[in-house]
């Protein structure tokens, strides 16, 4: 019993505790994770992925977090870290594939000029041969349910963001479950041509705001 509650403190990590070190500790705890990951499988349903995030993107929503949690603002250092994380875009042969819900395109952060810069952004990665991003179109007929953004790695772990809580799953047939949902969101994606489209349309609608 006491190993099992040991396991559930280890899957549940309160955003209170990890921010004590700081916003920029808590960006560089996953560099170690990263490197040993090669297979890279991303879901969000309201934010771009950090991974992909221009530096004033992150800077808005590291200081939401930061003004939320009360953590330390090391923003500018947070920042850095987490940009020093898009190298892993680059190095080696690891593989990202990214499904976003069309809201991510016009949920806005820090402002216009900052959103049209991160959209900018997506069209970019877009074109990288370790990347495949899917935007689920609102007109979607849905065959799973938007929830919570997750992440895959390999098929070791997968990390969910709560708002109290991150969460660690190891558990091979929780894991699975997540497996099935990706593989279900990403049926619902459209990519290349279509995706771009979707991505330039949110561009125009913002520079007409």
């Amino acid at each position: 019993m006491i190993a099992t509650l040991r396991g559930i403190e280890g899957m549940w990590l309160e955003w209170q505790r990890q921010l004590r070190g700081g916003l920029r500790r808590l960006q560089e705890k996953s560099y170690p994770l990263y490197e040993a990951t090669g297979r890279f499988r991303v879901y969000e349903s309201d934010v771009v992925p950090g991974i992909l995030q221009t530096a004033e993107y992150s800077a808005a929503i590291l200081e939401i977090a930061a003004a939320f949690y009360q953590a330390e603002t090391d923003i500018k250092a947070a920042v850095a870290a987490r940009m020093e994380r898009q190298h892993y875009l680059y190095r080696g042969d690891r593989k990202f594939a990214f499904v976003l819900e069309s809201r991510t395109l016009s949920t806005v952060f820090g402002s216009r000029d900052v959103m049209l810069g991160q959209l900018d952004r997506l069209l970019a990665v877009m074109a990288l041969p370790s990347v495949s991003l899917g935007i689920i179109p609102p007109q979607a007929v849905r065959r799973l349910w938007p929830g919570e953004g997750f992440w895959i790695f390999d098929d070791q772990l997968v990390k969910i963001e709560t708002t109290s809580a991150g969460i660690k799953v190891t558990q091979p047939r929780e894991i699975a479950l997540f497996e099935k949902a990706f593989k279900l969101l990403q049926g619902q994606a459209v990519y290349g041509r279509e995706a771009r489209h979707l991505v330039n349309d949110a561009i125009v609608t913002l520079q007409h705001l």
